[in-house]
């Protein structure tokens, strides 16, 4: 038989407190990088994303991401373009987190994205 981990209840049942973090670091986009929203995907590994510069890219997860990165439509995403069709296709290379996507339209990185498109 397993001792018992917690010998006081009352510190297993603590409550969980939500404090938002006093700092937080957010990945922001380097040189040719783009912020963008997922529309819809499209099967597989494929997504439709539309990007802040006013493209819409069909995109894909590099194969190094594929399984470490679940999206969904409407996550906010990094889309590095190819360089080969640059304006049509891109690979999601950084999905945001919701703390991270207040932190961004708080700084103006971000628009109001929901009521933009």
């Amino acid at each position: 038989m397993k001792p018992n981990k917690f010998k006081n209840k009352a510190k297993k049942n603590k409550q969980i407190t939500t404090e938002q973090p006093t700092f937080i670091r957010v990945r922001t986009p380097r040189n040719d990088e783009v912020l963008g929203v997922v529309e819809q995907r499209v099967g597989a590994n494929r997504m439709i994303v539309r990007c802040l510069d006013g493209k819409e890219r069909n995109c894909r997860i590099p194969g190094a991401k594929r399984r470490g990165l679940w999206i969904r439509p409407g996550d906010t995403v990094i889309v590095k373009p190819w360089e080969f069709e640059g304006d049509k296709r891109g690979d999601v290379i950084f999905k945001y987190t919701p703390a991270a996507i207040e932190w961004l339209k708080r700084k103006g990185f971000l628009k109001d994205v929901e009521g933009e498109f």
